[in-house]
């Protein structure tokens, strides 16, 4: 759970990160004392669209990527409501990138995986979820605690490593996906430039001019802006969806599609 500080940047206090030591034991004022373990959380989504139910293991004490956040959440809600029709501009997107059998996503950033999860059941998509090394472990135990829910609609979930910007990773993942997401992305701002390299390459760099990256968003800090002004000299981003004000932030959950500057939506 984030809280919204008034500041000049109206930052966050993330939650506090315990980086335990990977011993059975670690020394206190010259004495060992046990290491307790890594406190675990689940969350269960309801998929009503599919009648299924995902549950997914959190470990927050191991840093923010092993948490579930408000954008994610907003995700996987608009997914649950998808119809393959121009209803809406979310719905639109998907339906207008999707011209194979099965719909080929990649998400950057994955975290938990939840969204690459849902996205998966309910599209019956070929999805591949990536975050950096040392989130993987819980994210393929999250894909692989739902298979069962995967395999009604033929949807299936890889699970790769990849850094921002790593031409080599880039290149190892291939340009073959129809569509990008990803969920609360924008928020270290050392990441801005990685994030938009990979956009870059996945977009633009030998591109077809459909892909589209779908990005939902909880907007943190001032800074933000920049990135969405650097974001703005080479992709067409457009806000699709807001969410309103809840209990739990000031501001709404937006949704962005970013596109090729001549790609054309119908």
């Amino acid at each position: 759970m984030t809280t919204v500080v008034d500041s000049d940047d109206e930052e966050i206090n993330p939650v506090t990160m315990l980086l335990l030591d990977n011993d059975d034991s670690q020394e206190q004022n010259g004495k060992k004392s046990e290491v307790l373990p890594t406190p675990v959380q689940h969350q269960s989504y309801h998929l009503a669209s599919i009648d299924s139910t995902v549950v997914i293991r959190q470990l927050p004490s191991q840093g923010l990527s092993f948490q579930l956040w408000p954008a994610a959440a907003t995700f996987v809600k608009l997914l649950d409501c998808y119809q393959a029709s121009n209803a809406d501009p979310f719905s639109a997107t998907i339906t207008n990138v999707n011209r194979r059998p099965r719909l080929r996503i990649l998400e950057l950033g994955s975290g938990t995986g939840i969204v690459g999860i849902a996205a998966s059941a309910i599209l019956g998509a070929d999805v591949t979820v990536t975050d950096l090394p040392h989130v993987l472990q819980n994210l393929k135990f999250n894909v692989d605690a739902n298979s069962q829910v995967l395999s009604p609609r033929g949807g299936q979930v890889h699970v790769s490593p990849l850094s921002w910007g790593e031409n080599e990773e880039m290149e190892a993942m291939g340009r073959e996906y129809d569509l990008i997401i990803g969920s609360d992305v924008v928020y270290h701002d050392n990441l801005y430039d990685p994030l938009l390299q990979t956009l870059k390459f996945f977009l633009l760099d030998g591109g077809d001019g459909e892909k589209v990256f779908l990005m939902a968003h909880l907007r943190r800090w001032k800074k933000e802006s920049g990135f969405f002004k650097k974001a703005k000299k080479y992709f067409q981003v457009e806000l699709i969806h807001e969410d309103g004000p809840s209990s739990e932030s000031r501001t709404g959950v937006v949704v962005y599609r970013f596109a090729r500057k001549d790609a054309v939506f119908r």
